[in-house]
């Protein structure tokens, strides 16, 4: 373009503002009440400048109605649409320079009132119990599964309980471990095994109940008392020399009591297939002992610590199990951590997604066999179905 001054020519050139192409339409698909989601791919040619934007139009098939919908990126939600209405949807994309023209129209898409689950499985684990320091029998875990059905709009509180701690030294049990909750369901944290010597020696009752303790020949050694419906007794540690702990009970078997130098093994816990697959939770720890030729006992499937022998240290419950802790055979060395519980939930995959989840849980959503899987393994917060 030329203009004409005084004195000559002024020439100036300019590129006309440019808009980005439309993007690849992708599928249109209902999503919560009087709601539609579209997908779409980004254009290659952008125009003059980044998008920073989309803007989704969506029809009504018979009545021509449309209403809008932005988003930063695919997908694009468009709401105040009619439910049972079937509506289509074109996408544009807009840069600095303005809004590109509309994508081709997705395929038809209804929105509907949304229907909650008719059946929700859930699997409610609490955290294992911790070993009393010194010998203590492991401490069990409480476990719980059933089924119920939920109206649209229901929330629930669920909490992880975390695994109990070890006992300290020779005269301190292993403490309870936290309980895990979903909904009015409670299950109980699994027992503390009881110590080695001192006041101590008995397990604390639980979900599953603490194993005994080996002892001095002034004091019992009795393991702590399990919960019905949830779990098992502990079993019960040696009254004297040699000092052998018993094991701690599992949800679904009681914790052995120790047999001569032999620690008592801990009770198995209990099979779910809840998350797609077949795994065993709760079991209990098994007994700590001394002496180098006694033998220490095995914690019970499903994630129970296993004991030790004389110098050496047991092992710590396994993390989302409920498994309980298994005991030393130190003669005066701290016990070992409860493992972590776990909170499973499963429904039909024909059913949304949980509409809301809050506060700190920490969480994994999966599918299998048709089935939606949130699995949380942390926290405390609320659902919303």
């Amino acid at each position: 373009m030329s203009n004409r001054y005084q004195g000559g020519f002024l020439t100036a050139s300019y590129f006309p503002l440019q808009v980005p192409d439309a993007p690849t339409i992708g599928t249109a698909s209902a999503g919560a009440s009087g709601t539609v989601s579209v997908t779409f791919t980004a254009p290659a040619n952008v125009g003059g400048g980044a998008i920073t934007s989309y803007f989704a139009i969506a029809t009504d098939t018979s009545s021509g109605a449309t209403f809008t919908g932005t988003g930063a990126s695919s997908p694009v939600t468009v709401s105040g649409l009619t439910n049972g209405n079937s509506y289509t949807v074109k996408v544009a994309a807009v840069n600095a320079y303005g809004t590109g023209p509309l994508s081709a129209a997705s395929n038809s898409a209804i929105p509907s009132v949304p229907v909650a689950p008719t059946a929700v499985n859930y699997l409610v684990v609490a955290g294992g119990g911790g070993s009393g320091g010194d010998r203590g029998g492991g401490g069990g875990a409480g476990g719980f599964q059933t089924s119920s059905s939920f109206a649209i709009g229901a929330s629930f509180t669920v909490t992880v309980g975390a695994g109990g701690a070890a006992g300290v030294g020779s005269t301190t049990r292993g403490t309870n471990g936290s309980n895990s909750v979903f909904s009015s369901i409670t299950s109980l944290g699994g027992g503390g095994g009881g110590a080695g010597s001192g006041g101590s020696y008995t397990g604390l009752s639980g979900g599953s109940g603490g194993g005994g303790a080996g002892s001095y020949p002034s004091g019992a050694a009795t393991g702590g008392s399990g919960t019905g419906g949830q779990g098992n007794s502990g079993g019960n540690g040696s009254n004297g020399s040699p000092y052998v702990g018993g094991g701690g009970g599992g949800a679904s078997a009681a914790g052995a009591n120790f047999s001569g130098s032999q620690g008592g093994d801990g009770g198995a816990g209990t099979a779910s297939s809840i998350s797609g697959s077949s795994v065993t939770y709760a079991g209990g720890g098994g007994g700590g002992v001394a002496g180098t030729s006694s033998i220490a006992g095995t914690g019970g499937v499903g994630g129970g610590g296993n004991g030790n022998t004389n110098s050496a240290y047991g092992t710590a419950g396994s993390a989302n199990t409920g498994g309980g802790a298994g005991g030393n055979g130190n003669s005066n060395a701290d016990g070992n951590n409860g493992g972590s519980g776990v909170v499973i939930l499963s429904y039909s995959s024909s059913f949304g997604n949980f509409t809301s989840i809050s506060g700190g849980l920490t969480y994994t959503q999966t599918t299998s066999g048709g089935n939606k899987i949130y699995t949380f393994t942390a926290g405390t917060g609320t659902v919303t179905v």
